[in-house]
């Protein structure tokens, strides 16, 4: 009898439960959350029908007149592409639910479906997360919620989020998310604070509040320098001068950036400059064969970017503690 826990007999490395187990485990609640998962897909694929693209466009052009020049033009038509869906045209969402539960069959999706009003919008902050959920402070409604995690991506604590939800349909109470997820850099704290400090001075119900305010929202954000990335100022700094160092020398390299991500978001490095944390992770990256070896010193490569050698040495070795802790984790 193999042990969840134990290493798989396949010889992958992993743990049992992160390989082979999920291949043969296939549950009637796996068979349900892809019958869920189509479902939801079904919507965006079918929707807005052609009668109503006239109503959207004049929609997406009353968010794209005042947030144009802050985000890219396909940010804007999929966070307006959900406002319209579930704060302004609600009817097509009931339309579609009530469409579904006349083809399907299985009992328990038509009862998690018959749960399925409007979806609500969940504004939270990550408190904690665990393998299928995030567990997040609904800032709405002051109240502690679980999303169903949807990537393996690490997630901080106290970043923000935003996302349009509904009943998971399991026993724990959970949500799941039915339009985009999106996360927010922790230094725009300070805008959520001030949103939900107008929130709850207005004494409205959280539902009329957004579908009033939303645009206000996104509009505080790129005030405060959010370009709808994922990543702080800083952080994105540090991304743009390891990207920027691989391509001077010819070099690419996904693991490492994808790494440097990780790490980033989930350590938080307190470093004065980005420039540390680059060099050390160019030295990370030489030492473990993640790109091409370019046969540089510790000096060298500090001396390029501009930092000392033991700087360079702090976030190599805090990357490779990180890199070592994911390895016995997986």
């Amino acid at each position: 009898m193999i042990g969840r826990n134990d290493p798989c007999p396949c010889g992958s490395g992993k743990k049992y439960k992160k390989c082979c187990a999920k291949k043969e485990e296939v549950t009637v609640e796996a068979v349900q959350s892809e019958e869920i998962e189509r479902i939801l897909q079904s919507f965006y694929d079918e929707y807005p029908k052609r009668k109503d693209f006239d109503d959207y466009r004049e929609f997406a052009a009353e968010w794209k007149t005042p947030l144009g020049s802050s985000y890219n033009v396909e940010m804007i038509e999929a966070i307006a592409l959900d406002e319209f869906f579930f704060h302004h045209r609600p009817d097509i969402w009931e339309g579609f639910v009530k469409k579904q539960l006349r083809k399907t069959i299985r009992p328990a999706v038509i009862q998690l479906l018959e749960s399925w009003a409007v979806p609500e919008t969940l504004l939270g902050q990550v408190t904690g997360t665990d393998e299928h959920a995030i567990t997040v402070l609904d800032r709405l409604r002051n109240k502690e919620v679980r999303l169903r995690r949807e990537s393996e991506k690490p997630i901080p604590d106290g970043v923000h989020l935003w996302c349009f939800t509904l009943p998971e349909g399991t026993e724990a109470g959970g949500v799941l998310a039915v339009s985009t997820l999106i996360f927010f850099p922790v230094d725009q704290q300070s805008v959520f604070d001030e949103f939900i400090g107008l929130f709850t001075g207005s004494a409205a119900d959280a539902e009329p509040f957004m579908q009033q305010h939303a645009v206000q929202m996104w509009q505080s954000l790129a005030a405060n320098g959010y370009e709808g990335e994922e990543f702080t100022h800083f952080e994105q700094g540090v991304l743009a001068r390891v990207a920027a160092f691989l391509e001077e020398h010819g070099q690419t390299s996904g693991r490492l950036l994808e790494l440097v991500e990780d790490y980033l978001v989930e350590e938080q490095p307190n470093a004065r400059k980005d420039v540390a944390i680059a060099a050390g992770a160019i030295r990370y990256g030489q030492e473990n064969g993640l790109f091409e070896p370019l046969g540089l010193t510790v000096k060298a490569i500090a001396e390029q970017f501009g930092v000392s050698p033991s700087s360079l040495n702090r976030y190599y070795a805090g990357l490779a503690e990180y890199a070592e802790r994911m390895h016995e984790h997986k």
